[in-house]
């Protein structure tokens, strides 16, 4: 039976993405300063250098910051101004510093669902924007234990599940992205539930799974449906 449910952070818990898409909008609008944003493709430049810099910088707000002006000196061609520069460093200082806002009802489902299991928060990004965003969101207290990664992929999972000693098809993992919280757990053997958000990053909707992978996920709209589908996966896993 399904003995341990991770949760994802961002986008699943609270608002994340839509912060990170007005400072891509505001960014779009300083180069546009300086080139045709329309000819020079600046959006799929900047994600080109986000991926790039993963390895290094990791995912969050600082690593964006810092794309952003690697991607602006290159499309400009250095011409790109110190003031504009510095703007761009903002941006990435304001979306540091967003407030965190939980999605309606999500603190209630967790709950729900720890009432049965024991549950984890498995979150990626800058470790102090994330553990700031956990402390603001008065959920902590739920969770047996907080995991803040650089990467959400089979080894993380493998390893947390290892402390727990737990088989991966005594685990399942919800949020909002297939690439990060859903693929890497189902490939362990494990179960996902699936909580689409209205806007994702498109290096998370990478993903390979498929109609073979459909009976150990399941996807809800909203958090409210969570607990009942953890209940419907325990099933399938007891059977």
């Amino acid at each position: 039976m399904l003995k341990l449910i991770g949760f994802d952070g961002d986008d699943t818990l609270w608002h994340s993405e839509g912060y990170y898409r007005e400072a891509s909008t505001r960014f779009v609008e300083i180069i546009g300063r300086y080139v045709d944003v329309g000819d020079t493709h600046v959006q799929a430049g900047m994600l080109a250098t986000e991926r790039r810099n993963l390895k290094l910088f990791g995912y969050g707000a600082k690593g964006m910051t810092l794309s952003m002006v690697e991607t602006a000196i290159a499309i400009t061609e250095g011409r790109i101004s110190a003031t504009d520069i510095h703007q761009l460093v903002e941006i990435g200082k304001t979306v540091l510093q967003h407030p965190v806002e939980l999605l309606p009802g999500v603190r209630e489902a967790v709950a729900a669902v720890a009432e049965h299991h024991a549950v984890v928060l498995i979150t990626k990004g800058d470790l102090f924007h994330q553990e700031k965003k956990v402390a603001q969101s008065g959920m902590a207290d739920l969770f047996h234990r907080i995991e803040i990664v650089s990467e959400k992929d089979a080894s993380t999972y493998r390893r947390v599940l290892n402390e727990f000693s737990l088989q991966p098809e005594q685990f399942a993992m919800v949020g909002n992205s297939l690439r990060s919280d859903i693929e890497p757990v189902i490939r362990l053997g494990g179960w996902g539930v699936h909580m689409p958000y209205h806007v994702t990053w498109e290096h998370e909707l990478e993903n390979s799974l498929g109609e073979a992978d459909a009976p150990r996920m399941l996807t809800v709209d909203e958090p409210s449906a969570i607990p009942a589908a953890i209940a419907q996966l325990a099933a399938r896993a007891a059977a």
